[in-house]
């Protein structure tokens, strides 16, 4: 399976009483649809799944799946602290109807990068399902070092690995050693225009929860080969992608569909609500955003 386009790494919408509220899901993936997104990514960090029952992912993961249309991507979040966890999480996302899983280093463990390995194996000779792998050091702790990879690269089922440590160097020596073996996914949004440029065609992306317009006429603007172009909408894009990955990353994205009249509540604890001072800020950035 080739992954291409603008996929949004889902938030997860939650009612009043905190409850995941599948009718405000429902219009918020009816409009990203209707923007050009090419997939579906729930249940990961975007989605909260770690302040989430197994009952409720699973609930979501159904829900989206059930949304999906023939011919756009289905790619479940499955990670979890143990790779016990990670495999059960998988099977029942596999039998759900999911065929291809994000996953990220296991939270709070640190593994090592023999114990990471292992756990990748583990998991894919446990599901034999299609894996998309998940850098994140900031947040995990761990990165999925050139070893891994090196020894993932020619498994047909590893498809990719989003990539979002920031460094742009990594991603070009991603692209470059792992060229038709292991694609280059942009997961560093406010460079997402530079992993373009180094053969990342798949954008796994948490900001077009509230900017998938102009995210998707990035894309598709970058693809036409008018690079001017493309350059000057990043530019565009790149303020409010700064502050989202300055802090408080999922408030900002939830904040930003209530911006674009798609309100989809607050975050569960331990995350908190956005000062007037940080809302204020993000609505100044979003401004050319909403009117694209």
């Amino acid at each position: 399976m080739k992954l291409s386009g603008v996929m949004p790494a889902l938030i997860t919408p939650f009612d009043a009483n905190g409850r995941v509220d599948f009718k405000a899901f429902e219009k918020h993936l009816i409009a990203l649809r209707a923007a050009g997104v090419t997939g579906w990514v729930p249940m990961g960090s975007t989605g909260e799944y770690s302040a989430m029952s197994n009952a409720e992912r699973d609930d979501v993961l159904r829900f989206v799946r059930d949304f999906a249309r023939e011919g756009e991507a289905l790619i479940a979040g499955t990670n979890a602290p143990a790779s016990r966890e990670v495999i059960e999480n998988t099977l029942r996302a596999k039998e759900i109807g999911y065929d291809t899983v994000l996953l990220a280093t296991p939270f709070y463990t640190r593994p090592t990068q023999d114990e990471l390995l292992a756990h990748f194996r583990n998991v894919l000779d446990a599901t034999n399902i299609n894996l998309v792998l998940y850098s994140y050091p900031y947040k995990d702790g761990v990165e999925i070092g050139f070893g891994i990879l090196d020894a993932l690269a020619d498994d047909p089922r590893v498809l990719g690995i989003k990539e979002s440590s920031g460094s742009l160097q990594r991603a070009i020596d991603i692209h470059s050693r792992y060229k038709g073996r292991i694609d280059l996914i942009s997961g560093s949004d406010d460079i997402a225009l530079d992993f373009m440029f180094w053969g990342a065609d798949a954008w796994i992306c948490g900001p077009a929860n509230c900017m998938a317009k102009a995210c998707v006429d990035l894309d598709r603007t970058f693809r036409s080969g008018d690079l001017a172009s493309a350059r000057e909408k990043m530019i565009v894009l790149y303020r409010a992608m700064n502050i989202l990955e300055s802090g408080k990353f999922v408030q900002k994205v939830k904040y930003g569909c209530e911006l674009q009249g798609l309100p989809v509540g607050n975050c569960r604890a331990p995350l908190g609500e956005l000062t007037a001072d940080e809302k204020a800020e993000f609505k100044v950035a979003m401004q050319p955003i909403l009117n694209w």
